[in-house]
């Protein structure tokens, strides 16, 4: 069975077909799922959603993009979440550097106060990381998240990071971006990163995989991703899924 540890059903992109994506998943072996908020109206999204599904599993956290909306009622809201049953994460946080929204600086400060404030909690965190490594690498130093972990989301940089990464106590996760052509860097990652520190997600919505590239992503298609990984490590399929799903537990304490 498979836990995708990164999903946003959570979203309007999936109110039109909602139960045959679950069925769906559920014919794929997808057995677990975590639900990630990332703003006011996705984290109560998420909030109900888990307490609807035994297989839902929720984080919550303010993504870096909007970091120059979130005020300090939005900090106190989300350190109330953390002690919910089923919420077992804080995330999605990072750093995005990409879309100029919220100016670096900001992003930085939110990225910090969340860090610090899993770290009250003992809650892992979930990183999101676009075009910033080198920025996430060193605050997560700075305030010592190894003493939570988490998991470095939907990886996509070179192993001298992983390395890094792995060394603060924090999972790599791949998802639909492993099975392209053109990401040699991921697919050389996903065969060294040690077998029982490796996680699978989807992040649907986003990053379909091969073939389905450029279509709407599902729980269900965690299972290329597994695939893939296994091939690439020459190893089964059933051991892929049975090592991603004990450390998803393993993280999560679930």
């Amino acid at each position: 069975m498979l836990f995708d540890t990164h999903t946003h059903l959570n979203i309007p992109e999936f109110k039109e077909d909602y139960e045959d994506v679950l069925l769906r998943a559920e014919e794929a072996g997808v057995s677990k799922m975590l639900i990630v908020g990332f703003d006011r109206p996705t984290i109560t999204e998420a909030i109900k959603m888990i307490q609807m599904d035994s297989r839902f599993y929720g984080a919550v956290g303010w993504h870096p993009v909007d970091a120059i909306d979130m005020t300090e009622e939005d900090l106190l809201w989300i350190e109330e979440l953390l002690h919910q049953p089923k919420v077992v994460a804080l995330g999605e946080i990072g750093l995005d550097y990409h879309w100029d929204k919220s100016p670096k600086d900001i992003q930085k400060q939110v990225f910090r106060k969340q860090i610090q404030l899993a770290r009250k909690c003992q809650v892992p965190i979930i990183i999101h990381n676009r075009e910033a490594t080198e920025d996430i690498v060193a605050i997560l130093k700075e305030e010592h998240a190894e003493d939570i972990g988490g998991i470095m989301h939907c990886y996509s940089d070179n192993w001298d990071y992983a390395k890094q990464c792995l060394d603060m106590n924090f999972y790599i996760s791949f998802g639909g971006p492993v099975t392209f052509k053109n990401a040699p860097l991921q697919r050389e990652v996903a065969a060294k990163v040690p077998i029982n520190r490796l996680l699978i997600e989807t992040d649907c919505p986003y990053l379909s995989p091969h073939p389905f590239r450029g279509k709407r992503n599902e729980p269900a298609r965690v299972k290329l991703v597994a695939e893939k990984i296994a091939e690439l490590r020459h190893i089964t399929y059933e051991e892929l899924a049975n090592a991603t799903m004990e450390n998803a537990q393993r993280l999560f304490k679930i």
